[in-house]
């Protein structure tokens, strides 16, 4: 079980709301940080040393990062934007890897110029990007392997074999053989073949079949690797009844499966990388709304001022995010009778939901209601659909102190980009 009790009271969030207008995306970075610590000590043990590089689109705010990267956290980027966020932050060199996804020749131009690993997706980018580096390629280059039916998937990647990414296993042995044979001297491989996976043993089986490869691979072809990376895909206990992935039990047993096939086999020292994001974050950001009507139909609805466009992953896979209400919650000095709901915003789309039949505190209008685990995929997935503005974010501090760390997007804004009389 998870406990879904909020780590701010409702004048807490009041005080907020006086002067960050609703809705509102809000961190807690203590507990952020604090699982940063956590899972770089699951992997301590690590020969080669461990690295998480943060998966920079679940939250990309620097104001986070930056504390991500105090715990000793590199980033995950697989866009231009990305990487220049990275290097604004003073991520840079091999504390990047930049995932090739049909990818434009700049993009790995910066990133070989910011030093990143470059991780490719598909046989056919060896050429293309030593083309686009003019006629030379890094010296360390990883592969991102797709196992295709070896594994099955999730709503959010589907099954690898149907996934768009990745190499397959004869593209494998084949890519490291011309890399090699073109003068790479340090290797790299990566897969990703989950998303949101709360069962631990699918991240040892992970780490099992790549070293497993790395040992084929040096057989066959007689390269050594310096870097593998696990990908991924650690979930969240969205729902109260979930449990949270026990990182000390993946770490222990990666290790035992490190032990018996890498060290064994005398292919040591291998550096462990993984590239989560939502395990990191996603726990600790909330998105906060206020009750603007109940409607009662044929159904009951709770309508807010936040929408899809603030948090898109109900609509967008009918997710379940945990709702609360603000102080009147069963711990809550006021309880309030609970009550069924679908909980709504104001697009004109009927999928703009954050809930269905859920029964919940019952509310009044007027009321804080706080949408969970938002600390990943939440803020970053906003847009502007119904000329929706994208909200501010909040970082909540230690000493129980906030500060704004990025501003409610505004008309100007939004029309900025526009040349048309009367806007921008």
């Amino acid at each position: 079980m998870t406990d879904k009790t909020l780590p701010f009271s409702q004048d807490q969030l009041e005080a907020i709301a006086a002067e960050v207008p609703t809705p509102f995306h809000i961190y807690d970075e203590t507990a952020m940080r604090a699982n940063a610590r956590a899972f770089f000590d699951a992997f301590v043990w690590v020969p080669g040393g461990f690295i998480n590089f943060y998966a920079i689109k679940a939250l990309p705010n620097p104001h986070v990062i930056e504390g991500l990267k105090a715990e000793g956290m590199g980033g995950d980027c697989s866009s231009f934007g990305e990487l220049k966020l990275c290097e604004a932050m003073g991520i840079t060199g091999e504390n990047i890897v930049f995932t090739s996804n049909d990818t434009p020749a700049y993009e790995f131009q910066e990133a070989a110029r910011l030093g990143a690993i470059i991780n490719l997706d598909d046989i056919s980018h060896i050429p293309f990007l030593e083309e686009s580096l003019g006629g030379t390629l890094p010296e360390l280059v990883c592969c991102r392997y797709n196992p295709g039916p070896l594994k099955a998937g999730n709503v959010i990647i589907g099954k690898p074999e149907e996934a768009k990414y990745g190499f397959t296993r004869e593209h494998l042995f084949e890519g490291y053989r011309m890399l090699r044979d073109k003068g790479v001297k340090r290797f790299g491989l990566h897969t990703m073949v989950a998303s949101n996976e709360l069962n631990p043993d699918y991240f040892v089986e992970t780490a099992q079949m790549l070293f497993d490869l790395v040992v084929e691979l040096n057989r066959e072809l007689g390269i050594r690797f310096e870097i593998v990376n696990l990908g991924g895909g650690i979930g969240i206990p969205y729902r109260p009844e979930e449990t949270a992935v026990d990182l000390a039990y993946v770490g222990a047993k990666i290790q035992e499966a490190y032990e018996a096939t890498i060290v064994a086999n005398d292919l040591g020292p291998v550096r462990i990388a993984m590239e989560c994001g939502r395990m990191v974050t996603g726990p600790y950001g909330y998105l906060v709304g206020r009750v603007l009507h109940k409607k009662a139909i044929y159904k009951n609805y709770v309508g807010l001022d936040a929408s899809m466009a603030n948090l898109m992953r109900p609509g967008m896979y009918g997710s379940y995010h945990h709702v609360s209400v603000a102080g009147k919650e069963s711990h809550d000095a006021n309880p309030s009778p609970r009550k069924v709901y679908d909980v709504t915003g104001s697009l004109c789309e009927n999928n703009d939901k954050f809930a269905i039949d859920r029964e919940i505190a019952d509310p009044e209008i007027g009321d804080l209601v706080v949408i969970h685990d938002s600390g990943a995929h939440g803020h970053s997935m906003g847009f502007n659909y119904n000329a929706k503005l994208r909200s501010a974010e909040v970082l909540w501090q230690s000493d129980g102190q906030w500060k704004v760390i990025r501003r409610a997007e505004t008309l100007e804004d939004h029309f900025a980009t526009l040349d048309y009389p009367g806007l921008g």
